[in-house]
């Protein structure tokens, strides 16, 4: 685990942090260990609610924020660019945490199109925006872009068809800016875990997480690899050597073949998560 002897010369660079999503799962995480480890940096977190977790110094500032449609987006950026402007403003490098997004179980388009809408919105626009909207002061301040993908951007994931094509295209995006942005002072680094102790299967849809609950790996293990490979300056990072087998595994066979064995999990996911329910 990374601590404060081995903090890497990167974090202390950042003199503001911002986070999409912080108040909660591998967002909480982030904001709880750069704290920690960079006691100078000041920190800008957009969410629905605000983090628990008490950074001293007065140096997180919460903007409420509903990410998940145009106009709320539009409303936390301008929010937000008049915070750099102020008190975020600073010569030290800029971090850029895209984090917040959500998933939905079931066959297209259940629940409903409005929720699948809301979720392209939240888990791609918004990153775009925020990116395209802050990249002037990252150029211009140094930094990196941490995007939050998932180990289904690898993957058609029927059942998750929406949230799986958000992610690949998270995945992609973020390889394609790193190179445009290889040789400049701005990194861009893609991360893709897999099942984390989080509230996304509750918010997918799920009265409670439908795998063991020792499987996948916690918020704090994902941050850790994360903040490693950024370090390194990595574009991509796979958390977890289960994880990284399976992506590796999955490339090698058809499209269509993965697809079908996909599908068959979901189904004895979900079928998994009914009986625990009814017992």
């Amino acid at each position: 685990m990374l601590t404060a002897q081995s903090v890497p010369e990167c974090l202390n660079s950042f003199g503001t942090v911002i986070i999409t999503g912080a108040s909660s799962g591998i967002g909480e995480a982030f904001l709880n260990t750069i704290a920690n480890l960079n006691p100078n940096a000041k920190f800008f977190n957009l969410s629905r609610t605000p983090p628990t977790i008490n950074v001293q110094n007065n140096r997180l500032r919460h903007c409420p924020a509903d990410l998940s449609t145009p106009a709320g987006q539009e409303k936390a950026v301008t929010a937000l660019e008049e915070w750099l402007d102020g008190e975020g403003a600073g010569s030290k490098g800029l971090l850029l945490i895209n984090n917040s997004g959500f998933g939905s179980y079931g066959p297209f388009p259940e629940p409903d199109v409005a929720r699948a809408l809301a979720m392209v919105d939240l888990n791609m626009r918004a990153l775009v925006l925020l990116t395209g909207r802050l990249l002037p002061r990252l150029q211009s301040r140094g930094g990196a872009v941490v995007n939050i993908a998932s180990i289904a951007a690898f993957q058609p994931t029927p059942l998750l068809s929406v949230y799986g094509a958000t992610k690949a295209f998270v995945l992609n995006w973020s390889l394609g800016l790193w190179r445009e942005l290889l040789g400049t002072n701005v990194h861009v680094l893609c991360v893709c875990p897999g099942p984390t102790g989080t509230n996304f299967f509750r918010a997918a849809g799920f009265s409670e997480p439908p795998l063991p609950g020792n499987s996948g790996q916690t918020s704090a293990q994902v941050v850790d690899e994360s903040l490693r490979a950024l370090a390194a300056r990595k574009p991509l990072v796979v958390c977890g050597w289960s994880n990284k087998l399976g992506v590796m595994f999955s490339g090698r066979l058809p499209r269509v073949l993965v697809t079908r064995l996909a599908y068959q999990m979901m189904v004895k996911v979900r079928l998994g998560a009914l009986a625990k329910k009814a017992k």
